[in-house]
């Protein structure tokens, strides 16, 4: 077995919506991430993801954090609450509690955390204020929380200006778009201390980035988000990991 065994759990954010590649099939940071740690050690990885998109932290947490740690993972990672600070009442401190869990229970496996802040969609969106000051609160919540922890692995990208600059966004402005993705992995793997591709930091922007506006922004994709939330649905619903058991992945060219 591979010496490096990495699971992700999460929600849109890590299964990686909004870097689809041609055929329909979402990559996202933490496939860039594994494939880049794999380069970088010169080793194949073992690689499993098991975020769902849709998912607040709670479900995420009682849903996937077990079943990734029954793999017996040498590192998790783990991000959620994106979805929780888009509803009107979200407790902050219940959310900190479910990344409380989850490092808890990382300790208690002996599995090393990969703590991430999602990126900061705010700009973009309707009711802005309401957004940023709520993730501004639950990501200083969290970075509070664990200051005493050094041993955890931290790829915060909620304070990154850049990377909430549209040129970073798909055009639901909900999700980042390729550009985005590779810039969260590098982070993730220079946070690992290794050194990701310099490009990955800032791809050339994207032809179609964040140029859905007006009327037809609304209906294309503000529209069926309040559908699921009147219906009790979730973009999730019905769907299955991605990669729920380990992927072997090689570094590239081997």
């Amino acid at each position: 077995m591979a010496s490096v065994r990495y699971v992700a759990i999460g929600d849109s954010f890590t299964e990686g919506v909004g870097d689809e590649l041609p055929g329909g099939y979402v990559r996202g940071w933490a496939d860039l991430a594994a494939q880049g740690w794999a380069d970088a050690s010169g080793e194949p990885i073992e690689y499993a993801n098991l975020a769902i998109r849709g998912k607040l932290v709670w479900p995420i947490v009682e849903q996937q954090l077990e079943p990734a740690l029954a793999l017996r993972p040498t590192h998790l990672s783990f991000n959620g609450g994106g979805n929780d600070m888009l509803r009107p009442r979200t407790s902050v401190a219940r959310v900190v509690e479910a990344f409380q869990t989850v490092l808890r229970r990382c300790d208690e496996e002996g599995v090393r955390l990969i703590l991430l802040s999602g990126a900061n969609p705010s700009a973009q969106l309707p009711l802005s204020r309401v957004i940023k000051r709520r993730g501004d609160l639950l990501s200083r919540a969290v970075e509070a929380d664990f200051a005493d922890r050094p041993d955890i692995v931290r790829a915060l990208n909620w304070f990154d200006r850049e990377l909430a600059t549209p040129p970073y966004w798909s055009e639901d402005r909900l999700h980042m778009n390729a550009r985005g993705h590779h810039r969260v992995a590098a982070r993730v793997l220079t946070a690992l201390g290794m050194e990701p591709p310099a490009e990955w930091w800032s791809l050339p922007p994207l032809p179609q980035s964040g140029v859905t506006r007006g009327a037809t922004y609304y209906r294309e994709h503000v529209g069926p988000w309040v559908r699921r939330r009147l219906t009790r649905t979730s973009s999730g619903d019905g769907r299955e990991p991605k990669f729920a058991s380990w992927t072997e992945i090689r570094p590239s060219g081997a």
